[in-house]
C-alpha cells in the first residue's frame, strides 16, 4: 500500500515536471523556435484549432518563424491569432507565407521573462508540495484505519519527502538552466 502511494505521488511529480518544461519551452529566448507557437489557437469550422495543426512552422535564418498555412484561406484569422498572443510577435504575409521575426530582446524583456520562468518554477514547486500533502494524508488515513503501524508510516513519509526533494532539485535545475538561457546575449 505504501508503494502505491509513492508511485502515484512520483507519477504526479513527474507530470508536474513536464508541465514545467512545457511552460519553459513556450518562453521565448533570443532564438526562434516552433514550440513559441504551441499555444495559439484558431477557430477553424467551429473548432478551436492548434497552429501547428494548421500549418507547417519552419525556423528560417535561425531568428524568424515561417508558417505556411495547408488552407491559405486562413491567412487572416492566423496572423489575427498570433498578434492577440501574448508574444510581441508581428507577422508580415507574403502570398502564402506568413513570416514572424524575433525582435532581439532587450536588457528588460529578459528580466521580465526570467520572472515569469521563475513564477513557473514556484507553480511547480506548489503542485509537487501539494502531491507531498495528498500523499502523506493518504498515509496517515491507513495508519488511522490500522492498516499500517507508525514506523510504517514514518518510513513512508521519510520515501515522500526523499521523492518531494529530489522533483524539487530537478525543477531548480530546470529554472537555472533557463535563466542562463534567457541572460546570455
Amino acid at each position: 500500500m505504501i508503494d502505491d502511494i509513492r508511485s502515484d505521488a512520483q507519477s504526479r511529480m513527474k507530470k508536474s515536471l513536464e508541465a514545467l518544461d512545457s511552460a519553459m519551452k513556450r518562453v521565448r529566448t533570443g532564438r526562434a523556435h516552433p514550440s513559441l507557437l504551441d499555444n495559439i489557437t484558431i477557430e477553424y469550422y467551429g473548432a478551436e484549432t492548434p497552429l501547428n495543426q494548421m500549418g507547417n512552422i519552419s525556423v528560417e535564418e535561425g531568428r524568424t518563424l515561417t508558417v505556411s498555412p495547408f488552407d491559405k484561406s486562413m491567412i487572416p484569422q492566423i496572423e489575427r491569432a498570433i498578434l492577440m498572443s501574448d508574444l510581441g510577435l508581428n507577422p508580415s504575409t507574403s502570398g502564402t507565407l506568413i513570416r514572424l521575426p524575433l525582435p532581439p530582446l532587450t536588457e528588460e524583456t529578459r528580466k521580465d521573462l526570467v520572472k515569469v520562468v521563475r513564477a513557473e518554477a514556484e507553480q511547480a514547486r506548489v503542485s509537487i508540495r501539494n502531491i507531498r500533502r495528498d500523499a502523506n494524508s493518504d498515509l496517515k488515513e491507513l495508519l488511522k484505519e490500522k492498516e499500517i503501524s507508525e514506523d510504517e508510516q514514518r518510513r513512508g513519509e521519510e520515501q515522500i519527502q526523499q521523492l518531494t526533494d529530489k522533483m524539487v532539485a530537478e525543477v531548480e535545475s530546470v529554472l537555472k538552466e533557463k535563466e542562463e538561457e534567457l541572460m546570455t546575449v
